[in-house]
């Protein structure tokens, strides 16, 4: 079982600040910064910093968006091409908002494809619906929930499970063997699915159920990796930002160590 780090620091200051930290690896998340996309640099950095890269998030970021070229499968297709070279087996990935019509027809057969052809395996991730004010749409195609795709890996990210309204332990036992990935982070269940503010808390101060996810996936033989995705610089209280990011990072690999080793079986999931 394996934890790493996404920073919005340069990429080196990531590698560093996964190591001061505790963490065992690294996900670097493909960017407008030719650093994330540059696998020689990256490999100085996990040599540098005796870390290793444990994943590569494709570009979903506005400000990605001619990363890896415009053609939506041309960038799933070289950020498998990194994974590999770099020695990473997953690729997360997001699915195509509805407006990116050719890519969303064919996105599953992309996803299928491309993991044959690299051998990375492409984890798609949960999302969740918009909403601005009264009005609530699923922005996203195939849908926001990887649970009812055909797809062969999945990605849970913990925050964006609370915003659509789902308790982060019934996706992932919805998910079942198809979880590969989770972005572990915290946040409030909404009781008005959908929204456009993805809290990403430090686990254990939202409302999800981390620790029985954790526990329930060391409990069943699980081996994919626990990538902390949080604000890891969320305070207010006049903190110095940098004490308040490593002490948040540094929080939460402690969370997960504590709860990976729980191994509890997973409580029967609730139902509406």
């Amino acid at each position: 079982m394996s934890t790493s780090c996404v920073s919005p620091r340069s990429v080196d200051e990531a590698f560093r600040l996964a190591r001061t930290t505790g963490f065992d690896g690294v996900e670097v998340m493909v960017t407008g910064d030719r650093r994330t996309r540059d696998a020689r640099l990256l490999r100085a950095s996990s040599s540098r910093w005796g870390l290793p890269v444990l994943s590569v998030h494709a570009p979903v970021l506005p400000a990605a968006h001619f990363a890896f070229g415009r053609d939506q499968r041309e960038k799933l297709e070289r950020s498998a091409d990194l994974a590999a070279e770099l020695g990473a087996a997953t690729l997360v990935v997001h699915p195509p908002f509805r407006w990116q019509r050719r890519h969303a027809a064919g996105f599953l057969e992309t996803v299928h494809e491309v993991a044959a052809t690299t051998g990375v395996g492409l984890a798609v991730e949960n999302m969740f619906p918009w909403r601005l004010g009264p009005v609530r749409a699923d922005v996203y195609s195939p849908g926001h929930d990887p649970s009812t795709f055909d797809v062969d890996a999945a990605t849970l990210d913990i925050s964006h499970a609370a915003v659509a309204g789902r308790d982060a332990l019934d996706l992932a036992l919805a998910l079942g063997p198809r979880l590969r990935h989770v972005h572990l982070c915290d946040g409030v269940l909404s009781t008005r699915p959908g929204g456009l503010v993805d809290q990403h808390l430090v686990p254990g101060t939202g409302t999800q159920p981390v620790a029985e996810v954790l526990a329930h996936l060391a409990g069943s033989g699980w081996s994919g990796s626990v990538v902390a995705e949080v604000h890891a610089n969320d305070r207010r209280d006049g903190t110095d930002p940098e004490e308040a990011r490593v002490d948040s990072l540094r929080r939460t690999v402690a969370f997960a160590r504590t709860h990976l080793a729980a191994r509890r079986p997973a409580r029967r999931p609730t139902r509406a």
